[in-house]
């Protein structure tokens, strides 16, 4: 709508005869809003800053300190900041000369109280984990029975390999203990918070599920009550906000005795809609949408989660200010137009004052936190999206500052904890990116020739980037190069799948119909925000491993200073920037020629590489051009997806899992990311039992057959062919005296044993290539050694080239396998500083004293054999 004729209504003069006209912030929606410019920006004032940065360091500081230490700071600084404020001169309030004199001291009196309310919040805070009951019986491991009220949503923990298992599954609840009893005492009436932790995968096999084969826990709404039997223990680390763990044994149903509260019935029926209208969905977008939405990161997978680390977009899975930002950008319209004739957006066209715009948006903004869950991540939110949306909305970025370091300082009084959040050091961090260095950037760019859009784009993103990337390298270890283009093309459909998705929301409870074809609409944005965060971290080159601690940050934050001047300068010369342009998406990209010429890795010619995955086994067979024979995908899938990715292996013929322990198959998933995959070899061993399920269910989601390898098996692909020595055949179960095909008399007893466990099951192969010899042996124990060097196979197994050591060196081999064999070379695959002590001197001194040179990935990094017709050849990434 175009501004109607005439000149502007001046604010000091009636709009007509019947009086003077009203501001333009609370003029009705009709023709006349206010003027049609932004109005002119004042110096910035930064008054504020420094007290709201006094209180979050005070608070940070003081949350640990001793309640007698605290109360003197507090008292300390109440005193000298009165001391300050009534030293003040009177004439101070008469003349603005006299109150520009006085403002250092106005300023030092605010700070001082400033601090002394933080430190008198966070002391307070501090307490609550020291008071009651609750810590004593923690440090006992007393067994108790508690009355707990829930605080957050509960959520599943992500598997983790440990050693050659994957830890249990575990629901975690936030949670307050408002009654407790030791077993034989009194109930106890308290309130201290808890970290509760529900251990599911140690429940009987028939506990109650909620009809999804998950567990009721999973169904909790935060303010339900319960009644639970369970074990305290102290706080995992120090500094945590939680008094104590309260771990629970899955026994069944919950003991509910308070129903959750109306608001969080209501918010759980909301949330429970949008997963349910998203269950049609494609996998990505059915995980995204409702993360991107409301937080609820349930359905991500660890393999999407790792490629949104890589592109630094994990923001999106989480509720961020972003998402407030955009809802009331949809109320008021376009940024800077919200107090102009030309205001748009759905509360003008609906007739709805700037006023009841303003109330609108309230409302709007308590639906948002109760629907995302009040906990200080959501509040953290609302207050840092409305800062931003003020700033864009009034044209007014500079005098934001104030308004960021009020909500600063008040979120922090609040909540002192978040003084200790990444969380919230990124929100702030990035707000304040978005108001100082964005615009200028932008600015510049458009002097530059950029178009406008763009360039604001642009600059958002490369200041947020700038100011947060020394953070997020602290937590990660790991820079990358791609955040800047992956936050571009992701930023325009965060907006659409956003506003969908708050509809699909909406409008759930009461038409389910309609919210599944808005869940459609929606996840072609969410989709492609997926799809840009895998293409990213797929490349090669699109992360930098880098100091994870402040010293490293600090490192960063100078590189970023000289990146940022030495750019300054190259935007006046294109033929420059175009090169550098060329450089940087080489050095992302990374061409395998052009990786091979500089750093030597792969060499030419390499038939085998073992990858450095860590405490785990996963090794590569050349098998052509691009093409490889994957066996064991290590603990690790970003490790094993680095090592294939290096090779420049997008092409696998078959993936031989030698046995189902983690630390050989945890990694498959990063052995499947964007790899065709002809075919999955394993053991006939099914255990662990998970594990095998594990690999079955990836499988089937990517339709690979899986088939099972036994002894005697021959394949050849090429100059690559290899057999299956090891387990022998299962025999028949109805066949006591069955005895494998070709076996000679008294090789084999009439029937095999069974495996006494998984290591004894694994898949043994012996590999020839390009006229070398390779033997590998998984994770065979001495049982299974001695057997095989009895087998009929045990005559080729004499004098190989290589040897892949069995069980990452470990002390248990068998001599007389490791004499038959006399392999030049040994290959040793473990992790570094291991707990197991691999691998075992005395292994390493046997293989030696045998003429072998023994390698190993945790000293020497990923190895690479090379060479043929008897030449033999080792390189080191």
């Amino acid at each position: 709508m175009r501004s109607l004729p005439g000149p502007p209504v001046r604010q000091d003069e009636p709009a007509s005869g019947l009086g003077p006209t009203r501001s333009p912030v609370h003029a009705s929606s009709g023709t006349r809003l206010g003027t049609a410019r932004p109005r002119q920006e004042g110096p910035t004032d930064l008054r504020l800053v420094p007290p709201a940065l006094a209180a979050w360091a005070t608070a940070a500081l003081v949350l640990d300190a001793h309640p007698a230490w605290a109360f003197g700071l507090v008292t300390g600084c109440l005193v000298i900041g009165c001391l300050v404020a009534v030293g003040l001169p009177p004439s101070a309030r008469r003349t603005r000369r006299a109150r520009v004199a006085s403002w250092p001291r106005a300023s030092a009196a605010a700070l001082l109280l400033c601090v002394a309310a933080a430190a008198a919040s966070a002391g307070l805070h501090g307490a609550d984990l020291r008071r009651g009951p609750v810590p004593g019986l923690a440090r006992e491991y007393a067994t108790v029975t508690a009355e707990v009220e829930l605080s957050s949503d509960p959520r599943l923990t992500r598997p983790k390999v440990r050693g050659d298992h994957v830890a249990p599954t575990a629901v975690l609840i936030d949670a307050d203990v408002l009654r407790v009893q030791e077993a034989g005492g009194t109930a106890v009436t308290t309130r201290a918070p808890v970290l509760v932790i529900v251990d599911v995968d140690a429940a009987p096999p028939g506990r109650v599920t909620d009809g999804r084969g998950r567990s009721p826990w999973l169904g909790l709404l935060p303010s339900t009550r319960l009644r639970v039997s369970a074990r305290l223990a102290p706080a995992m680390t120090s500094g945590d906000r939680v008094a104590a763990v309260l771990r629970v044994r899955d026994q069944g149903e919950p003991e509910v005795v308070g129903e959750p509260s109306g608001p969080q019935r209501l918010a759980g029926r909301l949330r429970s809609g949008l997963r349910e209208a998203t269950d049609g969905l494609p996998a990505d977008p059915r995980a995204l949408l409702p993360g991107l939405v409301v937080g609820d990161t349930s359905r991500i997978t660890p393999e999407l989660e790792e490629a949104f680390k890589e592109t630094d977009l994990t923001h999106t899975l989480a509720v961020s200010g972003a998402n407030f930002t955009i809802l009331l950008a949809l109320l008021l319209g376009p940024p800077g137009l919200a107090q102009h004739v030309e205001r748009r957006g759905l509360a003008p066209r609906l007739g709805i004052s700037l006023r009841g715009t303003a109330v609108l948006g309230g409302v709007l903004s308590f639906g948002f936190v109760i629907v995302c869950r009040p906990d200080p991540s959501v509040v953290r939110a609302a207050a840092c999206g409305a800062v931003a949306l003020l700033a864009l909305a009034t044209g007014r970025r500079r005098s934001m500052i104030p308004a960021l370091a009020t909500a600063v300082l008040l979120l922090v009084l609040y909540d002192p904890w978040l003084a200790r959040s990444y969380g919230f050091l990124l929100s702030v961090v990035a707000t304040g990116a978005l108001l100082t260095l964005a615009p200028r950037w932008s600015a510049g760019l458009r002097r530059r020739g950029v178009p406008p859009r763009l360039a604001e784009a642009l600059g958002a993103a490369a200041a947020a980037q700038a100011l947060c990337a020394p953070i997020v390298a602290v937590l990660s270890a790991r820079v990358s190069l791609v955040a800047v283009p992956c936050n571009l093309l992701a930023e325009f459909a965060i907006a659409p799948a956003t506003v969908l998705g708050f509809a699909a929301l909406a409008t759930a409870p009461v038409a389910m119909p309609v919210a599944e074809a808005l869940a459609w609409c929606a996840h072609w944005p969410a989709g492609w925000i997926a799809r840009i965060a895998r293409a990213g971290a797929a490349l090669p080159g699109g992360g930098v491993d880098w100091p994870g601690s402040w010293a490293g940050a600090a490192l960063l934050l100078a590189a970023t200073l000289v990146v940022v001047l030495v750019g300054r300068r190259l935007l006046g010369h294109p033929w420059w920037c175009a090169a550098c342009g060329l450089l940087l998406a080489l050095a992302v990209v990374q061409p395998p020629p052009l990786t091979r010429a500089v750093t030597g890795w792969p060499p030419p010619g390499w038939r085998l590489v073992m990858c450095d995955v860590g405490q785990g086994d996963a090794m590569v067979l050349a098998a052509g051009e691009g093409t490889g024979v994957v066996v064991d995908a290590g603990p690790d899938p970003q490790l094993v997806d680095r090592c294939l990715r290096s090779l420049g292996i997008s092409r696998i013929q078959l993936v031989v899992l030698t046995h189902f322990h983690a630390d050989h198959v945890a990694g498959l998933p990063g052995v499947l990311r964007g790899r065709a995959v002809g075919a999955i070899e394993t053991t006939g061993f099914e255990e662990p039992a998970d594990q095998a399920a594990f690999v079955r269910r990836l499988a089937a989601a990517r339709r690979i057959p899986v088939t099972r390898a036994a002894a005697g098996e021959q394949r050849r692909t090429g100059e690559l062919s290899w057999e299956v020595v090891w387990p022998p055949p299962s025999p028949p179960p109805d066949s006591p005296s069955w005895t494998p095909p070709g076996t000679p008399p008294g090789v084999f007893p009439v029937r095999p044993p069974a495996p006494e466990g998984p290591n004894d099951a694994s898949v043994a192969m012996l590999v020839r290539t390009a006229g070398l010899r390779l033997l590998l042996l998984g994770d065979l124990e001495p049982p299974a050694q001695r057997a095989l060097a009895r087998s009929p196979a045990a005559e080729a197994l004499e004098g190989v080239d290589v040897l892949k050591v069995a069980h990452h060196g470990s002390a248990y081999q068998d001599p007389g396998l490791i004499r038959r064999a006399a392999p030049r070379l040994a290959l040793i695959s473990c992790g570094e500083d291991n707990s197991y002590g691999h691998p075992a001197p005395g292994t390493v001194a046997a293989l030696r004293a045998g003429g072998a040179a023994v390698l190993r990935t945790d000293r020497d990094g990923a190895l690479a054999v090379a060479g043929g017709g008897g030449e033999l050849r080792v390189a080191r990434d």
